[in-house]
């Protein structure tokens, strides 16, 4: 199947036309040559005819939807193609601005992602619901007396299990309902999704039942305000809170997911006689970090079948876990993480527990056999999300990642810098994956002109990096040359950068057209020993850039120099080269969506300025697949900047650097101040709002600068601070960054080499700097920015000055 652009003018008249200008997209999207002509016809003829061969089912209870053959007549092996169109395609920024605006666009997205259940049913139903959670006291009563009958017939003393999900109980309704006098014996009070908010209340008829052996308190306000240790501290015998093991749990918790006791059978404890029939035990997601001591081949010696997934189990090595599991004779089947407690192998598992003939599903003989060390069968098919209160074209954003494929477009001169994203029709939005596939699916792009004059460029393709590390001996550090003659001549400067020529008019300086003869080499380009080799240069002229300076203009190996050198130092967000570190990355976003933090990341390219191809997104779906768009640096968001009349801004500090080692630079008293053009929110919907999240209107929007001594007059007045010692902070943390670049790369210095850099700066709302990124100077409009901005805060500094002698 084929997503293809369609025909406008016919230029391509016949298939000898068409094979020759297309012969490699047909090699690459692999198509078989005895499909070629076929191909043509539909393409030439715009045949979309997969609806006829094809239907569309609902699957995961119509949450997806997958392709099947409409007739039950097979296709032969490369029988056949068929056309795929586009349903929707357009850049990042404008997809909300599209789904709103474009009628209908909405709806199809929604109807083709099956989030376009009918919203008014589901108010309807939430409504109902929320009729029923907001019952009068009269209704929980009626629930609780029905309950208390049943545990009468059982006998005056018998456990009590009490299910009062969802009702709307408040804390004086719980205080009304006084449930520890009509159930001494309470051993599970489930509370889940209640309005519970007062934590003394709460705590006040908990205590009054000591015998209960688990508790749910999930999704009420109380969380969050100190009940957790109360609860723990109070309850001796709690064995499960919010659906997690205590450090009490013992053979009740095991019954429990054995589920032998539950609300049909609450006893307060556990006959060994029923443990010993346990068969499968599934103990996925209980925040275990010590398996129970009653957790043993003598209390369960009939085991056959455990699950321990989503559980740390770090207060237990993986041999010593090994060699528990290898105890339980019985066991057959196992499901646990991989990588995991148990390690990094399921080979290695297998070979520990031999009798297993299970691991996560999957046959062990073939896990051997086929070599694979990681296997994870359990992982279910990602759904999309979405509120009841969410617009539709706001669900269509969140789900889109599961549907969207990317490409870029070039000409003969340069690739689009910003990927384009599409989604196919609902034909071929219903393929779904196949271990064992029987179709497949694969770009095209139709030139009926005849001529090439736009590519797609997969962005799949990876960018190579070498590596910034030498692994020459460093020798002894030379000291650094001084730049001027020792006769007082003129330097000879040789630039190919416009804005030089302009603005270098000092006479110690004078332009040469022959870079063999200057002193002085000022280019955008890289020198490096090809460029000397070809042009004639040598060693003992002075160039403007640092060798391996990558370390420092290059995001993702700038972060990698920091670590190396400080750690992870509080003015560096957490930050993730995302070609060797995604794992971690969604590591930290998962446990931080465990701890409910903030989750906001930015994606940023490894090696491109103004914040081209940068996406601001909480979506971990989103993250993994902008990874498409080429290689990028995830980090962490500063969601809370402090703001310059309400909106966020960064500073953009000049840095020269004299020498490596020793370090040498200096700073400019210059800065830029970048403002964004709209009112800072973290309103979801804004994060395509390019104007509020950024500062350099690269795209859209008019470019907000500030003088430097204007903007620390308003800032210090808005903020009620003294720059000078935010000013201060700044300076260290640059001359650390620098500090660490000296110490991971001492093989940047060079006693010819001189460079200026730009360091990008943002303040957090505690006034602590953070730094964003560096670069290198050499653009035209770097420059020109710079030696105006230099100009104009000399200007205001001097009638500041005449203001102050007219003054006195």
């Amino acid at each position: 199947m084929l997503p293809a652009a369609a025909a406008t003018d016919g230029r391509i008249r016949s298939y000898e036309e068409f094979a020759r200008v297309h012969a490699y997209l047909l090699a690459a999207a692999g198509v078989p040559p005895s499909l070629h002509k076929r191909l043509y016809r539909k393409l030439a003829d715009e045949v979309f005819d997969g609806g006829e061969v094809f239907s569309v089912e609902p699957c995961e209870g119509g949450r997806q939807r997958r392709l099947g053959l409409a007739s039950e007549d097979p296709l032969g092996k490369e029988s056949d193609v068929f056309l795929v169109d586009h349903a929707w395609s357009f850049r990042l920024p404008d997809a909300l601005k599209q789904l709103r605006e474009v009628p209908g666009l909405a709806e199809r997205m929604a109807a083709l992602m099956c989030v376009d259940l009918d919203r008014k049913i589901e108010t309807e139903e939430s409504d109902e619901q929320d009729g029923e959670k907001n019952g009068s006291l009269e209704h929980v009563l009626q629930v609780v007396e029905t309950e208390r009958a049943r545990v009468q017939e059982r006998g005056t003393d018998s456990a009590a299990w009490l299910e009062l999900e969802e009702l709307g109980i408040d804390d004086d309704m719980l205080v009304t309902l006084d449930l520890s006098a009509k159930f001494p014996n309470l051993v599970a009070l489930n509370l889940w999704g209640n309005r519970l908010q007062d934590t003394e209340k709460v705590m006040q008829e908990i205590r009054k039942c000591p015998k209960l052996k688990a508790l749910w308190l999930n999704d009420n306000p109380v969380l969050g305000k100190g009940i957790d240790k109360a609860v723990l501290d109070s309850l001796s015998g709690l064995e499960i809170y919010n659906s997690r093991f205590t450090s009490k749990a013992g053979e009740w918790a095991l019954s429990f997911c054995a589920d032998i006791v539950g609300a049909d059978n609450p006893c307060s404890s556990v006959e060994s006689t029923l443990l010993d029939s346990i068969a499968t035990i599934d103990l996925s997601d209980r925040c275990i970090h010590k398996l129970p001591e009653a957790f043993s081949p003598s209390k369960l010696p009939s085991l056959s079948k455990l699950n321990i997934r989503g559980n740390p189990v770090d207060q237990i090595s993986g041999d010593d876990l090994l060699k528990l599991l290898s105890q339980f004779t019985q066991l057959q089947e196992l499901e646990v993480d991989i990588p995991g407690p148990l390690g990094n192998s399921a080979i290695s598992i297998l070979e520990s527990l031999p009798n297993l003939s299970l691991l996560n599903g999957v046959n062990s003989s073939s896990i051997i056999e086929s070599g694979k060390h990681i296997v994870d069968s359990a992982l279910q098919p990602r759904l999309p999300e979405w509120s009841p209160e969410e617009s539709l074209a706001e669900r269509v954003i969140g789900a889109m990642w599961l549907y969207l494929m990317t490409y870029r477009l070039a000409d003969e001169e340069k690739i689009d810098e910003t990927p384009v994203w599409y989604v196919m029709d609902e034909l071929g939005s219903a393929m779904r994956h196949s271990d064992i596939p029987n179709f497949r699916i694969a770009p095209f792009l139709f030139m009926p002109e005849g001529k090439l004059a736009s590519a797609i460029r997969r962005c799949q393709e990876q960018l190579q990096s070498n590596s910034i590390c030498s692994s020459t001996k460093i020798k002894e550090t030379p000291s650094t040359k001084s730049v001027r003659p020792s006769d007082g001549r003129a330097l000879r400067v040789y630039t190919d950068i416009p804005h030089v020529e302009e603005f270098l008019t000092r006479p110690e300086f004078v332009l040469t057209t022959d870079p063999k003869e200057a002193d002085i080499i000022w280019v955008s380009m890289q020198v490096d020993s090809e460029v000397k080799k070809a042009i004639g240069l040598t060693d003992q002229q002075y160039t403007n850039q640092f060798p391996f300076e990558a370390c420092l203009v290059m995001k993702h190996h700038l972060a990698e120099t920091i670590h190396k050198a400080w750690g992870s130092p509080e003015w560096l967000q957490p930050t993730y080269n995302l070609e060797t570190h995604l794992s971690q990355l969604i590591g930290d976003y998962c446990m931080r969506k465990r701890d409910g933090l903030d989750n906001l990341w930015i994606m940023k390219p490894w090696n491109m300025a103004r914040t081209i191809d940068t996406t601001v997104t909480d979506d971990l779906s989103a993250i993994i697949r902008l990874m498409e768009t080429g290689p990028k640096i995830c980090q962490k968001y500063i969601e809370r900047p402090v703001l310059f009349q309400g909106r966020k801004f960064d500073l953009r500090y000049i840095v020269l650097v004299r020498s490596i080692r020793p370090l040498e630079i200096f700073l400019s008293d210059v800065f830029w101040v970048r403002l964004a053009n709209n009112q800072y929110t973290l309103e979801k919907t804004s994060f395509f709002e390019y104007e509020t999240h950024f500062t350099v209107m690269n795209y859209i929007g008019r470019m907000n600068h500030m003088n430097t001594p204007e903007f620390v007059k308003e800032f210090e007045k808005e903020h009620q601070v003294k720059w000078l010692e935010i000013h201060e902070s700044i300076r260290s943390m640059i001359r650390c960054v620098f500090e660490s670049a000296a110490a991971v790369h001492p093989e940047m210095q060079n006693p010819f080499s001189r460079a200026i850099y730009g360091v990008d700066v943002m303040l957090d709302n505690r006034f602590k700097p953070k730094i964003l990124e560096g670069m290198l100077t050499g653009s035209n409009s770097w420059i020109k920015t710079l030696h105006t901005s230099i100009k104009r805060n000399i200007a205001q500094a001097q009638v500041q000055e005449q203001h102050v002698l007219k003054a006195s």
